[in-house]
């Protein structure tokens, strides 16, 4: 293979993602010259990368055609992000070449030497109409290229930051709606400080100005057992900071029971000065069926050692969850008081393919899922479904709950309403995908 002669592209949509970036090095530092687009109708090439991180992905016509495009072109198309969960989903709605599932960098190695597919770690691809998984395996060593960073990366807004990076791979939590623990395992594998901030400087010098941490245990950098090694994570803010500026670097996502003083104290001195906590409900009975493994007494403790140590406390709420009463809805309303935090999203639970809560969702009735049963109370002239209504409910009722309330106007109302309804659209497309799949037709 001449490499110089090959065209190589990589590729996702609307996002340069920290995936299809990092790929991109790995890609280059095999001896080749790949671009990288954020514009799917720009690709093409003799082998085509393409991460998507959204099951939605799956569903999208123009995806389809690209993919067909390159293909009837001649050229290879691998796809490879968080959709690689579902690699029967991928096969069926896109009908790629290959499926690079899990952590990708060996992989992709292997592809771009030319090794034989079967003998490539973490690959999925038909052969005589049955779908092949070759070995999964993960990295021991976690040691990464540069990634291949666009010119452009600048311009790019993932809620304020340029780009995401990763620090460390893996979390001990078990939260049935997320796919980490079960793709990265349950093991935390760390970076070396000097390779990240050697990737920090060279994002600093392509023009991103701020730059957030990947993942939701941001606090666990070189951690074991389960126990914060607080030094480690405290020296890795001060180095992302001394290169960004302090309030350039953002540590969004920290569990709640993976804080101490001196991790605020750092957070406080190194950040924009926020926390995100993945609060999710206020019901103990939900907690336990999404396998949190938080107590809530523990999230109260955290969010009020945020305060004590000037660090702003924001959470993410989770609605429409399998199992979810009337009165889990109102416990987590009631949280939500209690918390008044300074900023909240709200999601309704969304099966992600080979979670738990995926395996849930398939096993239910279709009726009985809160996501298509109409809602007949206050919102009912609003044609929300019930997992809608409470998510519109907890979207207008966090604006009262702030430490200081906002009236929702009109045209905020409106914002919520369009949201709630594209999030009940989207997911009940994707859950008839996945139990498409799931149920083998």
């Amino acid at each position: 293979m001449n490499n110089r002669m090959t065209k190589v592209m990589v590729g996702a949509p609307g996002l340069y993602t920290y995936g299809a970036m990092r790929i991109g090095g790995v890609i280059r530092d095999a001896g080749f010259h790949p671009t990288i687009t954020r514009d799917i109708t720009k690709l093409s090439g003799d082998k085509v990368f393409l991460s998507l991180y959204s099951t939605l992905h799956l569903l999208d016509s123009a995806l389809k055609d690209t993919v067909q495009k390159i293909k009837q072109e001649g050229g290879t198309v691998i796809v490879g992000g968080p959709v690689s969960s579902g690699p029967e989903m991928i096969m069926g709605e896109l009908s790629p070449d290959l499926i690079v599932c899990g952590e990708g960098e060996e992989a992709v190695s292997c592809i771009m030497s030319g090794q034989e597919i079967s003998e490539c770690p973490n690959c999925a691809y038909v052969e005589d109409e049955k779908l092949i998984v070759t070995r999964q395996q993960r990295s021991e060593e976690f040691v990464c290229p540069l990634p291949l960073i666009p010119d452009d990366i600048g311009s790019q807004d993932i809620r304020g930051a340029q780009t995401y990076i990763e620090t460390h791979r893996g979390c001990f939590g078990r939260c049935g709606f997320c796919q980490v623990p079960r793709v990265f395992g349950r093991r935390i594998r760390s970076r070396e400080l000097d390779e990240i901030l050697r990737e920090v400087k060279a994002f600093h010098k392509k023009g991103v100005k701020r730059i957030a941490l990947i993942g939701g245990t941001g606090s666990l950098y070189r951690s074991k057992d389960g126990e914060v090694n607080s030094s480690a994570f405290i020296g890795l803010l001060e180095g992302i900071s001394s290169i960004m500026g302090p309030k350039n670097v953002s540590c969004p996502d920290i569990r709640a029971d993976c804080i101490t003083d001196e991790v605020l104290e750092a957070v406080h001195a190194n950040t924009i000065g926020w926390i995100f906590f993945g609060v999710e409900s206020g019901s103990e009975n939900i907690l336990k069926a999404m396998q949190k493994g938080i107590p809530l007494d523990t999230v109260r403790d955290a969010v009020e050692r945020c305060r004590q140590f000037g660090v702003r406390p924001a959470g993410s709420f989770i609605t429409g969850y399998p199992g979810e009463s009337e009165e889990d809805f109102i416990a987590t309303k009631d949280l939500m008081e209690e918390l008044s935090l300074d900023d909240v999203f709200i999601s309704i639970a969304e099966p992600i393919p080979k979670t738990p809560l995926a395996d849930v969702v398939c096993g239910m009735n279709p009726e009985d899922d809160l996501v298509s049963t109409p809602h007949s109370g206050e919102y009912a002239a609003l044609h929300l479904t019930e997992a809608e209504a409470r998510a519109f409910d907890l979207m207008l009722h966090a604006d009262m709950c702030r430490p200081v309330p906002r009236m929702t106007q009109d045209a905020q109302y409106k914002v919520y309403l369009e949201e709630t309804r594209k999030q009940g659209t989207d997911i009940r497309n994707v859950t008839k995908l996945i139990r498409q799949y799931y149920s083998g037709g």
